[in-house]
């Protein structure tokens, strides 16, 4: 028979202590804040297997987190832990991730909408046998570990190609024409007086704002209208890389035809889009490569190194178009996007296959915690 237990009764509640000053860029620990970013930290303030909650989230969705060891923990934000046996710490994650609309309607302020300790803590759940707790959790990790897994290829094909960036386009070591690379088999090099520096023979220089299309207007899809559900990704500036989903068509862009390179002006965030999906709300650029002069994989590389961090917010993408780049022979450019192409296909098909495993996940989800669908 399934019990109701007050959160507080079965683990301990609290929040963490640390602030903003404690994130590093490079740290020992996870630094969990309101951000849906992971930051770092040089110090601990739990070891155990524990549930994360942001106390503050403009956003009004109050997403729990799952993590297992040493975290540091932002002073608004709240953890779940030191579970008591016959209480699965997993299981709790995913039931409370079917309570976000709860959170969002309980929260307090109308500027930045908190949770209050109580929120969390008096919250009564109703807990299976512990047995169907694992095996729920089991289902429902099976399908995030896999998403997880997508995501980290995802990652490392992207590595593959800015490695090859690098060594092509940064140390000219391409193949020459016996298949050597050219700088270190003696390529011959020149002085470039726009770049300051020595390139290839037959490169030359331009800048960013030459290699770009005109783009026509696009419509924007406002913060208000982004959904959990649709058939058209949503692409702006923030940190995820796909920010919702939208089912009207008159946004749509086709990047699957022709690549698009999402540009963040406030959070100077570059993003290579090869797939259909729509531009998000205000402080989205929408770049789109000349590919006679440049392929979208090739500026996609080269914008990520310029150095906007000097520049305010007005000026990122007046500067940006300003930039001098370098503009390599036809050829090599074409051959580096003919082996990466093949890459970002395979980051796209894996992007696909995670939305469908998360339709999967979303609907059992509630299905699993109602006993709508049992588990054996």
């Amino acid at each position: 028979m399934n019990s109701y237990k007050c959160i507080k009764d079965i683990a301990k509640v609290t929040n963490g202590k640390s602030d903003v000053k404690d994130a590093l860029s490079y740290g020992k620990y996870p630094f969990y804040d309101r951000s849906t970013l992971i930051k770092r930290s040089n110090k601990y303030l739990f070891d155990s297997e524990a549930i994360i909650i942001a106390g503050e989230d403009s956003r009004q969705v109050f997403e729990p987190r799952h993590y297992i060891g040493k975290f540091d923990l932002h002073q608004r934000c709240y953890v779940i832990y030191d579970f008591m046996d016959g209480y699965s710490p997993k299981y709790l994650y995913y039931k409370l991730k079917t309570l976000t609309k709860h959170f969002a309607n309980v929260c307090v302020g109308s500027t930045v909408p908190s949770l209050r300790l109580d929120h969390i803590s008096e919250i009564k759940i109703e807990f299976p046998k512990n047995d169907i707790q694992q095996k729920i959790a089991i289902v429902l990790s099976d399908l995030d570990a896999k998403i997880e897994l997508n995501t980290k290829i995802n990652a490392e094909l992207e590595s593959m190609a800015k490695l090859l960036y690098d060594y092509w386009f940064v140390q000219y070591d391409f193949p020459d024409e016996n298949g050597k690379p050219y700088k270190s088999s003696g390529g011959k090099m020149v002085y470039n007086e726009e770049l300051n520096r020595e390139i290839p023979e037959g490169w030359g220089a331009t800048t960013v704002e030459t290699i770009l299309q005109k783009q026509k207007s696009v419509k924007k899809v406002q913060a208000k209208e982004y959904g959990i559900d649709g058939i058209i990704p949503i692409i702006d500036q923030s940190t995820r890389f796909i920010c919702g989903y939208i089912d009207d068509e008159s946004y749509m862009l086709k990047g699957k035809d022709d690549p698009i390179i999402v540009f963040g002006d406030h959070t100077r965030i570059f993003k290579y889009v090869n797939f259909d999906f729509a531009r998000g709300a205000d402080g989205t650029q929408i770049l789109s490569s000349n590919t006679n002069k440049l392929p979208a994989t090739l500026l996609y590389q080269i914008l990520k190194m310029i150095d906007l961090s000097n520049y305010g917010y007005a000026r990122h993408f007046k500067f940006l178009k300003e930039t001098t780049i370098i503009l390599p022979k036809e050829n090599t450019a074409t051959k580096y996007d003919s082996i990466v192409k093949l890459y970002w296909d395979k980051i796209r098909s894996k992007i696909v296959e995670n939305r469908e495993l998360s339709k999967l996940r979303d609907f059992l989800l509630p299905m699993l915690m109602n006993g709508q669908v049992r588990v054996r």
